[in-house]
């Protein structure tokens, strides 16, 4: 008997992670990685967490200790309320839902929006988590060109236009506009407004996905696409990269009528997001963690991409066809070879060479480019940093010389 006909055709269409897969690999002793997503330890605020534990314990244990609301904690939904109003989102707690971390955000969305077979418009590339939320629930993405500055409004009308006249209209136009996972690239505000017109004038929603806004290393905050259309855009944020990872937490802020069918949703998954948790970040937050622990956090990662591209530069000299990003926050940039380089046939090597990273066809909805990688400049340490940077450029120009 074939045990896969017990799963549903949802279930046996899902698959493992890639990334999570890889750091399997590069767990190995002596591997330098530059694959996952990872925040510094360094960066994580272990003093605040000690005295807001003791507090919470001290105060609210009957509380803090048992079920919550699905919608939050409503202390926590009114600071992050105000952490948005400072970013120039005029918005209330009514329109905060907490999730068990921005991918839960996105597995909802996938829950409330698709049924089999509906389209949705992502970046080409985007964010991998993002594409196994939405084909976990029978999604079809479909991606749309980025270039330095993000998603290209012409392709996106373009691939709208077709989609429409096909039959297939997208549910809703997904993007990363901040330091976009994996290129790194950001929406600049005309950009942001052009994209808008164009899903106003479809009736379109856009989902917002922000994960790291807050980390911003040179250059000027652009608006949110929710603080220029707060009606037609649902935002997802995460603690995980501002804050903390282990908490798992974060949220979503948009229309009520989305936010409601969302709160439905999540019921029928988790009841709640930890209560203890969200009320260890209020007690956090009530203490200024948050400000510090970004002060310091900003310090440390702008530091680690200056000396990544600075080593980039160096190892990469004279090498025709090569191209990398220069985000201005963040966690990744996008490095792209020459014709005729495969990151994904390149990936043992690499690992044998002691130096990861993640094969650039992960992150398009159709698997079908293969001469880019990301790479995170946030976990590895400086020598960390230069010596992997070292054996990866070691490694492009031996690949180029036995194709050329």
């Amino acid at each position: 008997m074939d045990k896969q006909e017990f799963f549903s055709d949802r279930a046996q269409g899902m698959q493992r992670s890639v990334i999570r897969e890889l750091l399997k690999i590069t767990a190995k002793p002596g591997i330098i990685s530059f694959a996952g997503g990872l925040p510094a330890p360094a960066s994580f605020p272990v003093d605040f967490v000690r005295k807001a534990l003791d507090s919470v314990l001290d105060k609210e244990p009957h509380t803090a200790l048992q079920y919550g609301p699905t919608e939050g904690d409503p202390r926590l939904r009114e600071d992050l309320a105000g952490i948005m109003k400072e970013d120039g989102i005029d918005t209330t707690p009514d329109h905060i839902l907490i999730t068990t971390a921005s991918q839960q955000g996105l597995d909802l969305v996938g829950k409330i929006f698709f049924n089999p077979g509906n389209t949705c418009i992502t970046g080409s590339p985007t964010y991998l988590g993002a594409l196994q939320a939405f084909k976990s629930y029978q999604g079809v993405p479909v991606g749309v060109e980025l270039d330095d500055h993000g998603m290209i409004p012409e392709k996106l009308e373009e691939t709208l236009a077709r989609l429409e006249e096909e039959g297939r209209k997208p549910r809703f136009i997904y993007v990363i506009p901040d330091f976009q996972n994996p290129a790194g690239v950001t929406i600049p505000l005309e950009r942001r407004k052009r994209i808008l017109e164009i899903a106003g004038k479809g009736g379109y929603l856009v989902i917002e996905d922000t994960p790291y806004r807050q980390l911003r290393y040179k250059g000027k905050s652009q608006p949110t696409f929710q603080s220029l259309e707060p009606d037609m855009v649902l935002s997802l944020y995460t603690i995980s990269k501002i804050l903390l990872p282990g908490f798992r937490l974060g949220w979503a802020c948009g229309p009520g009528w989305i936010i409601d069918k969302m709160v439905m949703a999540k019921q029928a998954v988790d009841l709640c997001t930890s209560p203890f948790n969200q009320a260890l970040t209020h007690a956090m937050l009530s203490m200024g963690a948050l400000d510090k622990s970004l002060e310091q956090t900003i310090e440390l990662y702008g530091n680690r991409r200056k000396l990544m591209l600075e080593c980039m530069e160096k190892e990469f000299t004279g090498i025709d066809d090569i191209h990398w990003t220069k985000p201005e926050g963040g966690l990744f940039l996008w490095l792209t070879l020459p014709e005729g380089l495969n990151t994904e046939k390149m990936f043992k090597e690499a690992v044998d060479a002691k130096v990861a990273y993640v094969p650039g066809s992960a992150f398009y909805p159709d698997n079908d480019n293969f001469r880019s990688m990301r790479l995170n400049f946030s976990y590895a340490d400086e020598g960390q940093i230069v010596e992997g940077m070292k054996r990866l450029g070691n490694l492009i120009r031996k690949k180029i010389s036995a194709t050329g």
